[in-house]
């Protein structure tokens, strides 16, 4: 692919990441002045866009996200491996405790929940699917940290510093990473209430194939309902689901190998 290439679909990708949950609708004129295209470069992507299905807009409206985007989650839930491998433990973990389970995918310096159960009546969660975490809070994001190799993990810590420092994990980087080496020893994080208030969050690492973590699972219990033995018998628990889900996608990648 040639310079330019990419640099056009970097500049199409551009125009799909001005949504965001505090902006959902877009008019031209608002991505002109946000992206710095010219009128026609702008209404040009956005015409290859809409073909596609990936924006979709109405007489006298702004753009918004299309249907293709649908069409596409449908296809993800039916293709992913980890979604697909992950289930049963979810299932497992919800149906032993009154907790909501989740299966936590880390691309980029974003985490996203792709899936999750719970066997809560009114589950509370701050983050459904679909919708970006803080890495930089809660046991999801810390069982993630914790397992990267040393020259990822130190600009994650400086870039997130502040964050670090409120939830305790130390007020330099050096102290942030001995944190993270015990949650390392341990194999899974605990936090209370960083995320949401007063649930507990206990999550453990996920691998595919090699040895930096790929996703993350995890229980999320109200504080109410446990004490320390508890919530060490659900670290155990997560971490050897972790375990056992990281063989499954080890393998399903061998079998897949020419």
């Amino acid at each position: 692919m040639t310079t330019t290439a990419v640099n056009s679909l970097e500049r199409l990708q551009a125009v799909l990441e001005v949504f965001t949950e505090d902006r959902l609708e877009w008019t031209p004129e608002e991505m002109m002045e946000a992206l710095g295209y010219s009128r026609p470069t702008l209404y040009r992507y956005l015409k290859i866009l809409k073909a596609a299905g990936l924006l979709t807009s109405m007489p006298n409206t702004g753009f918004t996200l299309g249907p293709k985007i649908v069409e596409l989650d449908y296809l993800l839930r039916k293709s992913d491996a980890l979604m697909n491998s992950g289930a049963p433990f979810l299932e497992n973990l919800v149906s032993q405790y009154s907790c909501t389970a989740l299966l936590v995918r880390w691309y980029g310096e974003k985490i996203l929940c792709v899936d999750s159960r719970s066997s809560v009546k009114n589950p509370i969660s701050s983050y459904p699917r679909g919708r970006p975490m803080p890495l930089s809070r809660g046991a999801i994001g810390r069982s993630i940290m914790a397992f990267l190799p040393k020259r990822h993990l130190v600009p994650l810590i400086k870039k997130t510093m502040a964050d670090m420092k409120a939830v305790g994990l130390g007020d330099t980087p050096e102290e942030v990473q001995e944190s993270l080496k015990r949650v390392r020893k341990a194999g899974f994080a605990v936090a209370y209430g960083e995320v949401t208030p007063g649930v507990v969050g206990i999550a453990a690492p996920v691998f595919d194939a090699g040895r930096s973590p790929i996703a993350s699972i995890c229980c999320t219990i109200s504080g109410s309902l446990v004490d320390g033995t508890t919530i060490d018998a659900i670290g155990q628990q997560v971490r050897q689901a972790g375990g056992e889900l990281s063989t499954a996608l080890a393998s399903r990648r061998h079998q897949h190998t020419p």
